[in-house]
């Protein structure tokens, strides 16, 4: 009996984001209380799993205190807070995401940390993005009958409904697929499996003409090769960025039929050129080891992610406009050559409402409330598009370090591991800023199958720090 929550607990983990995400992503109250249950039960499940000295590690280890504890503290400041929340369901709903955050890192932490399960948590992960951004890119080519809604304009949003979700989660499938592809200690097949999958990602993260998304991708990336700058790492990421360009050019000058058969041949291609890679690694004939000036590169590297994670920031605060303009609506490239946007408006608002309340906030759920008060402009908003700024206007400064104390714990724990397990947390540490990232200047926090893989990964993280087994 002792065997079966050692399988299912990490099965249901790494495979609940997929599930949740052909429920319009977890984002409504039905498909959120089922995650929630399902969450708290597996929870349950891997504690009960766990024996006294994994759980005394687990309390000890400061990483995992820092982490699951200001989640924790979140959940309950989030719950108090809706004593002076402006509105009941907001609030709720805020409360409730918490709770399955919570209850989802916690039971990672506990159930991912053998080495032999935590190996598998990227590519089962990764296969998860291929299944949901597969089916929306095979609905985008007419070869599925997949139902748009208005406002996506055609872009890439299904099966999540949101496009700029739909990217973010393609942008972290996309640097988990390169990492497999480039990562030597894997088997050769999943290496190759990777890089097919990677042009099929990265073409839907083109296919949403989400800028949010490709600044996340571009993040990622560059903390992909500040881990692991390697000949071979190079090669992969190389070989997954062309397929990708290939297949976003494709759909953008052919039409769908013949856009998807070149989509499918650069998949083929890149599998086949990261084939030759791995042979001639193994047979010695072709470079492999660190690139030249490493250290040079990989300061390169935090640099370049440091630019692009700030550079929705920068051109916030360079548009001084109270009403900035949104770029082009809908599937176009005109999109990607704009840098206005009314999330600047949103972000504006929230700055003014932690200022009224910069303690305590507005109370959860309320920036919809707050935004109505102060709004600029004639539209309807729910949340601030950034995770960080909603924190701050809504659970104030009580919230906002809570929540920094949860960002503090998983680097803390990223940090340790990239000198104990370094093979491994390159692609985790890649996708988890690809969300950071993204998560700054947009609502993932409100989009459960999106941020379940990010909770997935830091509990995997967290987990291997305090984790003493050998296997």
């Amino acid at each position: 009996m002792r065997r079966v929550p050692t399988l299912i607990v990490p099965a249901v983990l790494v495979a609940g984001p997929t599930v949740l995400a052909f429920a319009d992503g977890g984002y409504f109250a039905s498909a959120r209380l089922a995650a929630l249950v399902v969450a708290f039960v597996v929870l349950g499940l891997a504690v009960a799993r766990a024996d006294r000295s994994g759980l005394a590690a687990l309390a000890r280890d400061g990483t995992v205190r820092l982490a699951v504890g200001g989640l924790a503290l979140l959940a309950l400041w989030t719950a108090i807070s809706a004593s002076w929340a402006p509105l009941e369901a907001p609030a709720v709903d805020a409360r409730e995401r918490a709770l399955l955050y919570l209850a989802a890192l916690t039971a990672s932490a506990l159930a991912l940390g053998p080495r032999a399960v935590a190996a598998w948590v990227e590519p089962a992960l990764a296969a998860g993005v291929v299944v949901v951004i597969g089916y929306g890119v095979l609905g985008q080519a007419g070869v599925l009958d997949v139902a748009q809604t208005a406002s996506a304009g055609g872009r890439l949003e299904q099966p999540l409904t949101y496009w700029n979700a739909e990217g973010a989660l393609a942008a972290i499938g996309f640097v988990l697929a390169a990492r497999l592809a480039g990562s030597t200690p894997r088997p050769r097949a999943l290496r190759v499996a990777a890089a097919a999958a990677a042009p099929l990602l990265g073409t839907g993260v083109y296919l949403t003409f989400s800028r949010g998304s490709l600044t996340a991708l571009a993040v990622g990336a560059c903390v992909l090769l500040a881990f692991t700058p390697t000949w071979t790492q190079a090669r992969s990421l190389a070989l997954a960025l062309e397929g990708a360009a290939a297949g976003a050019i494709a759909f953008e000058a052919l039409p769908d039929g013949a856009a998807l058969a070149v989509l499918v041949a650069a998949m083929a291609l890149v599998a086949a050129g990261q084939a030759w890679s791995a042979r001639a690694e193994a047979g010695e004939t072709t470079r492999t080891g660190p690139l030249p000036r490493s250290g040079r590169l990989r300061a390169l590297a935090w640099a370049g992610a440091v630019v692009f994670a700030l550079a929705p920031f920068v051109a916030g605060l360079a548009d001084r406009d109270e009403e900035p303009a949104n770029p082009a609506f809908g599937a176009t490239a005109e999109r990607l050559s704009s840098a206005g946007s009314h999330r600047y408006s949103y972000w504006r608002v929230a700055v003014r409402a932690f200022g009224d309340d910069p303690l305590t906030g507005v109370g959860a759920g309320g920036f919809q409330a707050a935004w109505l008060e102060r709004r600029p402009i004639d539209e309807t908003v729910r949340d601030a598009h950034s995770l960080p700024l909603e924190t701050a206007a809504e659970l104030g400064l009580v919230g906002l370090a809570l929540l920094l104390c949860l960002y503090a714990g998983v680097a803390a724990a990223v940090a340790r591991t990239s000198w104990t397990d370094p093979a491994l947390i390159a692609g985790p540490a890649a996708a988890l800023a690809v969300w950071a990232a993204h998560s700054a200047i947009d609502w993932d926090w409100e989009m459960p199958a999106l941020t379940l893989v990010a909770c997935v990964l830091a509990g995997m993280v967290l987990a291997r720090g305090y984790h003493r087994a050998p296997s």
